[in-house]
């Protein structure tokens, strides 16, 4: 006579398969066919059941945060944010690492139910990016064994919005640059370069930041004071961050500051020499947009439009 104790271990057996089966489906993906039989019989994998969707217009409040005032350079390409990353991280209270792109690091809601599941949590997909990007930051400051940590990647300009959401008490340095040298530093670098459409990027970064000088708390400094009275500039700066100014950082070339490579900041041979260069100016031949000359006016630069 068959254990009666065995047909109950075999029909656990068999529901913990499906249940595991159900839980390995891609998200999406039809049940799979049974091979006999109605709802139930063996071999027959069920429905999973409707959990229901989180509401798109659901926004989680905000969770505590490891690193509550992360310092965040805005400013356009090519204007000298990886010289100032630099100079910042050779101060013995600063850590400036190379670009991070925080923005690209997203989160991946893997079946139809988690996002209810981290609802329950208090959580939604934006936080938990941002419980990401501050993770980030910590892990990196704890390496260092400093105090501020700083971020100079020049597309955090676009998403300013998304950093005042993530940390409401962060700082901001907004670096300038002439936007006629931003051009030609562009056209510069590109082998086939097209006026207009980098006139276009320039144009974007430009308005972004001036949204952000003017909706956010911050200091100013342009790439050209940086250069022509580096002491000034960065006693300015460590004023505004509240760390005591120290001379090593107009000496960067003497400290350690990882590889120089595309994608996480400039790596020409000025930035490589170790030494602050005055900046390059623009030529008189370089014209700019209506609307890009009058932002470079309103940044104090002159510059002359072309055309409209």
């Amino acid at each position: 006579m068959r254990d009666p104790r065995m047909k109950t271990v075999g029909k656990g057996l068999r529901r913990r398969g499906r249940l595991i089966a159900a839980a390995l489906r891609p998200p999406g993906g039809a049940p799979g066919a049974g091979t006999g039989g109605g709802a139930g019989a063996a071999g027959t994998v069920p429905a999973v059941p409707d959990y229901g969707r989180t509401s798109q217009d659901y926004a989680a409040p905000r969770a505590s945060r490891l690193v509550e005032s992360p310092v965040f350079v805005l400013s356009p390409v090519r204007s000298g944010s990886t010289l100032l990353r630099v100079i910042l991280n050779s101060h013995p209270d600063i850590r400036a690492p190379h670009e991070m792109h925080l923005r690209t690091l997203n989160v991946r809601m893997g079946r139809d139910f988690t996002p209810s599941a981290m609802r329950e949590l208090e959580l939604d997909k934006d936080e938990l990016e941002h419980l990401l990007w501050d993770r980030v930051l910590h892990l990196e400051l704890e390496r260092s064994g400093k105090r501020v940590i700083v971020d100079k990647t020049p597309p955090n300009t676009l998403i300013w919005p998304r950093l005042r959401r993530c940390w409401p008490d962060a700082r901001y340095l907004f670096l300038l640059r002439h936007p006629a040298a931003v051009v030609s530093s562009l056209v510069n670098r590109r082998r086939e370069p097209d006026l207009e459409q980098i006139h276009s990027e320039v144009l974007e970064y430009a308005e972004r930041l001036e949204d952000a000088r003017t909706e956010l708390n911050g200091h100013t400094v342009t790439y050209e004071h940086l250069t022509a009275e580096p002491e000034k500039a960065t006693r300015d700066i460590c004023r505004y961050l509240d760390v005591e100014w120290d001379a090593a950082m107009l000496d960067y070339g003497e400290q350690d500051h990882g590889s120089f490579r595309p994608h996480i900041g400039d790596w020409s041979s000025n930035i490589k020499s170790g030494r602050i260069q005055p900046a390059r100016q623009p030529g008189d031949d370089v014209e700019l947009p209506v609307r890009l000359a009058q932002i470079a006016g309103a940044w104090g630069y002159h510059s002359s439009p072309s055309g409209d």
